[in-house]
């Protein structure tokens, strides 16, 4: 008898189902009066980046939000930037502000991200908006992990008493991963580059999230049976294919559900990049109903 291959968790799927429902409430949202704004700020010519940008400039225009996409050449200064970012601070047309990494390196990017304003910050790198996840207020949640809690809803596991591991740490992906993981009341490890032995932690997890940028780094053997499985990796092989950090063809024989790549994590970053600004405007709107309405 042979095992059932793991059922794809569908990115590409789900990114669709939850853009519908964006651009319905972006509509709501612009007929009251508040069009949802979202400034991209790209400085440079690295060739990824502008595909990125790209993508999310056509996200935000299929789904009713309004972009400004301000773009500046490699020799832009630091203090330039800084001042762009401050006059959109106070734009009340611009709910979220983005600057895409990386950036030109005379241009100090903690500097940058923290000169956004906390209520625009819908990237979620900012140290209030960790802050925030850390301390389970509302607040935005990084893109990415946020979008992969999303896709793990879908398989209809409750997460509560569940293990999860969580293959990185990086402030953008692995630790604010580990933190939604217990805000859902899962018993969370987190391993890296210096964990030793890490099999022996995937081994005896119901959920595995690999986020380190390094191809197979996790493989059959490494994986218990009906475990589910998040690839947020984006790696070429040899043949220069995109991949991800998982052995897809090997452990996709033992799991029970696995993202392909391309097509499971990464529509859903830009999808949840297109909540956030949303959830931002939608705050903004709420504010101004409360100032309108107050006694005078």
């Amino acid at each position: 008898m042979t095992t059932p291959l793991a059922q794809n968790i569908d990115g590409v799927a789900l990114s669709a189902k939850l853009r519908a429902d964006i651009g319905a409430r972006a509509q709501a949202l612009t007929t009251r009066g508040v069009t949802p704004g979202l400034a991209v700020i790209l400085v440079g010519e690295d060739p990824a980046s502008a595909v990125y940008v790209r993508n999310k400039v056509k996200a935000c225009a299929d789904t009713g939000i309004r972009s400004v996409f301000e773009k500046y050449e490699a020799t832009l200064s630091e203090a330039e930037l800084l001042a762009r970012i401050a006059a959109l601070n106070t734009d009340p047309s611009i709910h979220g502000i983005l600057v895409q990494m990386p950036l030109p390196k005379h241009i100090n990017p903690h500097k940058v991200i923290e000169a956004i304003s906390a209520s625009k910050d819908v990237d979620g790198y900012g140290t209030l908006s960790a802050g925030e996840l850390m301390t389970g207020q509302a607040g935005f949640r990084p893109c990415t992990p946020y979008g992969c809690m999303k896709l793990i809803e879908t398989t209809g596991i409750d997460l509560r008493g569940k293990h999860a591991v969580v293959i990185g740490r990086s402030n953008t992906v692995g630790k604010p991963m580990a933190l939604l993981l217990l805000q859902a009341n899962a018993t969370v490890t987190v391993c890296h580059s210096a964990t030793a032995d890490m099999g022996h932690h995937t081994r005896q997890a119901d959920v595995i999230v690999a986020a380190v940028g390094k191809r197979n780094v996790l493989t059959a053997d490494m994986v218990k049976p009906g475990a589910i499985v998040i690839d947020v990796g984006m790696n070429r092989d040899d043949a220069g294919k995109l991949c991800g950090d998982v052995d897809f063809a090997g452990v996709r024989q033992v799991a029970s559900h696995i993202t392909p790549v391309p097509g499971g994590v990464g529509p859903m970053t830009i999808t949840m990049l297109l909540v956030n600004t949303l959830e931002a405007a939608e705050r903004n709107a709420a504010q101004l109903d409360s100032t309108v309405k107050a006694p005078k």
